[in-house]
């Protein structure tokens, strides 16, 4: 079965909670929880007048398709009452697909490898928990090398580990 790596992130209500509701969802009804990283906080990327995220990255073994498996990680948005109003807003889930084995897909709803996982120190550091020889399949080089280059300067803040 292909491996996954999903980051969770949410900043509004139990941020711990949500997120830890949110890996017993997927593993109900995505598959294999195998590893899941420690907790980081960081300020909001993107639009940065809001609160501060929880992050974590979890490596996920499944049978679900690329976009099937997108629509499993928005059911448990929705779940956890994500309203879509503004784009990067504040919100109680957010889950992303950054990696999917090896695949390169760019269809109109998905893009895997995630097009911003590069520049996103907030995704690279709880990925390198779990994942840090796995390779980017568009960029060649593995996510302990994407976090050295990354440009982002957001401080990341561990606050828990993981499994």
């Amino acid at each position: 079965m292909p491996v996954a790596y999903l980051l969770l992130g949410s900043n509004l209500g139990d941020r711990t909670s949500i997120l830890q509701d949110a890996v017993q969802q997927l593993a109900a009804s995505a598959g294999i929880v195998e590893a899941v990283s420690g907790l980081y906080e960081t300020a909001a990327w993107g639009l940065e007048d809001q609160p501060p995220f929880l992050n974590q990255a979890i490596q996920l073994r499944t049978s679900l398709l690329p976009e099937a498996l997108l629509d499993v990680c928005q059911q448990a948005e929705q779940l956890a009452g994500r309203e879509r109003l503004v784009r990067w807003g504040a919100r109680t889930l957010d889950v992303d697909i950054l990696l999917y084995d090896d695949l390169v897909l760019d269809s109109p709803r998905l893009q895997v490898p995630h097009p911003r996982l590069p520049e996103r120190r907030f995704a690279l550091v709880p990925l390198t928990d779990i994942a840090a020889h796995i390779v980017h399949p568009v960029l060649g080089q593995s996510v302990t090398a994407l976090l050295a280059q990354c440009p982002d300067s957001l401080a990341v803040q561990r606050v828990s580990g993981g499994r």
